[in-house]
């Protein structure tokens, strides 16, 4: 067991929409993610997931809203509900989620990250 420092993980990858995994407590990962753009319509049928806006601005757009996160704000988008978070800027965020779940739900495609990813 060791501390972890944000800050220093996020210097470790430039990519973006692809989580990076810092920590486990029992199945869920603590994932690290840059976002910046649009992401891709989806959802997470099996589980909630938690977002963490860590620097930045996040969207989160719903079919009937769009919700803004900012600094130090947290959203649970409940499973099942269809969204897509988008960024105009970069942003820095951690995702709180069980293990084994694809970064873009029910969707495949080229912003589909490999799963795992451990920094």
């Amino acid at each position: 067991m060791s501390k972890i420092n944000l800050k220093s993980k996020f210097e470790l990858f430039q990519d973006l929409w692809s989580p990076k995994v810092i920590a486990e407590l029992n199945d869920y990962q603590f994932k690290l993610v840059r976002v910046k753009g649009d992401f891709v319509w989806h959802k997470h049928d099996e589980t909630d997931e938690a977002f963490l806006v860590l620097d930045g601005v996040l969207n989160i757009e719903f079919e009937d809203k769009t919700i803004e996160l900012k600094e130090g704000e947290l959203y649970i988008v409940p499973k099942g509900v269809l969204h897509r978070p988008f960024a105009h800027q970069e942003t820095k965020i951690l995702i709180l989620e069980p293990r084994n779940i694809i970064n873009t739900g029910d969707v495949s495609n080229e912003l589909t990250a490999e799963n795992d990813q451990w920094i």
